[in-house]
């Protein structure tokens, strides 16, 4: 039996991850939130690790993710949560000869370029979070050499807060939605990560490191709203506006699509076209 312990249990990707626990065979699923773990806490987490069953696998979903909330007064909690808070993990994971499977953000780039950012490319964060994400990577890199870090970009599903489910409950009480239309990505349905980390640890793989995963193709904030509606069969005004005339405390990527060639060559993994998805996560609500 393959112990995996998941942290953030009552986060979306956790809870993709724990929808489908009841399917996998030779895997026993320890979930946690931070009541049960607080990964800020060393001390914690290396008692966890001493007083509970050898854990194979730690699925890091832990994270501070308010985007905006991380430019002002708290962006401290951002690199706790985000970059301590990963060291830790990988410091007791190292001690403990655990696999650490870490989840990561397109937000670590700038968005500058036009093509799909590689694993090989440069990051270079221009918000608080990204910056907070991009140190947890590098924490990780420096402690731990089973490790794998999966970035992901723009996540969505059938749980938690996200921008699928914000856009359904702006639908029940207006007529008229402005989306940015020029900021461009792939939305990600956080059940086919899930999916892809679970192959990850069953197929026992060892070439760690820094991988991409998102779903096929691109759009913007303002295609993927219309999509959803779509979807839905909603009938609904929409209105594209700039990144300009939204004025939000975080700066966003221009461009953040990630391209996913390695992880499908290692692991043979083909992400399913985002449109695709998007029925898959509309139907499960």
């Amino acid at each position: 039996m393959i112990n995996v312990l998941v942290t953030g249990s009552n986060g979306q990707l956790a809870s993709c991850i724990k929808d489908l626990a009841k399917e996998q065979r030779g895997l026993h699923f320890i979930c946690t939130d931070y009541q049960e773990l607080d990964i800020c806490n060393l001390k914690q987490v290396d008692k966890f690790f001493k007083t509970n069953q050898k854990i194979d696998y730690c699925i890091n979903c832990a994270a501070y993710t308010a985007v905006d909330k991380a430019e002002t007064d708290i962006a401290e909690k951002a690199f706790e949560i985000n970059a301590q808070g990963a060291k830790n993990l990988a410091l007791v994971c190292d001690a403990h000869g655990t696999v650490l499977i870490h989840v990561s953000t397109d937000f670590v780039f700038d968005g500058d370029k036009t093509e799909p950012y590689i694993e090989t490319d440069i990051p270079n964060p221009i918000s608080v979070y990204g910056a907070s994400k991009l140190k947890g990577e590098v924490e990780i890199q420096k402690t731990l050499k089973k490790h794998f870090i999966i970035r992901t970009s723009w996540l969505y599903s059938e749980h938690g807060t996200n921008f699928m489910k914000t856009m359904l409950r702006l639908a029940e009480t207006r007529d008229e939605i402005s989306v940015v239309s020029d900021q461009i990505g792939t939305p990600t349905y956080a059940g086919d990560l899930a999916d892809v980390i679970l192959k990850i640890i069953s197929s026992k793989n060892t070439n760690f490191g820094l991988y991409h995963y998102s779903n096929e193709g691109q759009t913007s904030w303002y295609g993927f709203a219309k999509a959803i509606f779509e979807t839905h069969n909603l009938s609904i005004g929409l209105t594209p506006i700039l990144s300009k005339d939204c004025p939000v405390a975080a700066r966003r990527p221009k461009y953040s699509v990630l391209g996913t060639k390695k992880i499908n060559q290692v692991f043979n993994i083909q992400p399913p076209k985002w449109g695709v998805s998007l029925k898959k996560a509309i139907y499960n609500l």
